[in-house]
């Protein structure tokens, strides 16, 4: 028995020593396996850092508006009998527009005027009869307050005529006839919008931070979406002498230039105020930063010698970068990164350091210092 046990014994430990033998070679050669394979390159997008100029400036929006307008209306009501425009004619000051229907108002006028006419009379004849000691003092008082009190008269039939006469307050563009020959007006009836155009004013807001930085006569660049190849400059007329309460923001007003006429009232506008001297900084896309809460981030391209001595390969090196201003697609890089080094602007998600690269161009991200929207 004891022969057996003894046998069984050494069997059982060959037998085991052999499995954990076994499982120990395995886990080596895997082990040594994994660590000989090389991780398969990344295809990214990658650019050459370059410096580019800068120009310190503060942008808005805001609308423009015409340094004359108004909706053109009569404070009196009555039926349209004369209109002398045309939607979209360019007027003078003063230019008789429209005209109601006053046929009882001209009568009356005459009625009032031939009793003003009478009473002048009655005044000349009873001064010469004072003259000549005719009639009394009184007489003569009569007969001036009467003359008085019809020339008021008159004067008041004649501006209650004029209210029915519409006359362009200013020179200017005039829009779309709003009303018709015949047609029946009430007192404030819009009946055409007349708009002073060139100069055209700009009104937008900037924050009270960059108060200090905007002053009279600055030269502003402003871009409106109608006209996408295209700016138009001006210049600050006049900064609100408070701040809004509610926004912390300073109204400012700039003057554009507009002799054909292509800017319009009420039109959204993007305004550019150049601030001090231009500076040059390493500029690269934005889609090159990785954004974090610990620190902005960039995947810089190095060339490491292969293997034995063979071909060179790419390989990701990630490294912090200090951000500084950005316009459109670009962004500046103060610290981090130097002139001419290679950046890695698309696939960094699955880099990390060490990564091999492989670097395809054919698709690159879009770098524009002032991107406009593209209408598909």
């Amino acid at each position: 028995m004891i022969k057996r046990m003894v046998i069984m014994l050494i069997t059982v430990a060959i037998v085991f020593g052999g499995i954990f033998g076994f499982q120990a070679f395995k886990g080596a050669m895997i082990k040594k396996f994994m660590s000989s394979m090389k991780s398969p390159p990344q295809t990214v997008s990658a650019t050459k850092a370059a410096s580019s100029e800068w120009q310190p400036n503060i942008e808005a929006v805001g609308s423009l508006r015409a340094v004359k307008g108004a909706d053109l209306s009569l404070e009196v009501a009555g039926v349209v009998d004369t209109i002398t425009f045309n939607s979209g004619d360019d007027i003078e000051q003063g230019a008789l527009l429209l005209k109601l229907r006053s046929d009882d108002d001209v009568a009356k006028l005459e009625s009032l005027q031939a009793t003003a006419d009478l009473s002048q009379i009655t005044y000349q004849r009873d001064l010469k009869q004072f003259q000549i000691q005719a009639v009394s003092q009184a007489t003569l008082d009569t007969d001036a307050a009467n003359l008085k009190n019809a020339k008021a008269q008159v004067a008041q039939q004649q501006a209650i005529l004029d209210k029915k006469t519409l006359r362009a307050p200013f020179a200017g563009h005039l829009g779309i006839r709003a009303v018709d020959l015949g047609q029946y007006l009430g007192a404030g009836t819009v009946i055409v919008t007349l708009q002073a155009l060139d100069p055209i004013f700009l009104d937008f807001f900037v924050p009270q931070q960059s108060v200090d930085q905007v002053r009279i006569g600055q030269t502003v660049t402003v871009r409106i979406d109608a006209f996408k190849d295209q700016t138009f400059p001006g210049e600050i007329s006049a900064i609100n002498p408070r701040v809004d309460a509610s926004s912390r923001n300073v109204q400012v007003r700039a003057a554009l230039k507009n002799a054909d006429h292509k800017l319009l009232p009420g039109m959204y506008a993007t305004v550019d105020i150049s601030t001090g001297a231009p500076r040059n900084y390493i500029t690269l896309p934005q889609t090159a930063i990785t954004y974090n809460p610990y620190g902005d981030t960039v995947y810089i391209v190095d060339s490491k010698s292969g293997p034995d001595g063979g071909k060179p390969q790419l390989v990701a090196r990630q490294t912090f970068v200090t951000t500084g201003p950005t316009r459109g697609d670009q962004v500046a890089v103060l610290k981090g990164v130097k002139e001419g080094e290679m950046i890695v602007t698309a696939g960094q998600i699955k880099l990390h350091n060490g990564t091999p690269l492989l670097i395809d161009n054919s698709i690159m991200p879009t770098a524009d210092a002032a991107p406009l929207p593209i209408d598909r």
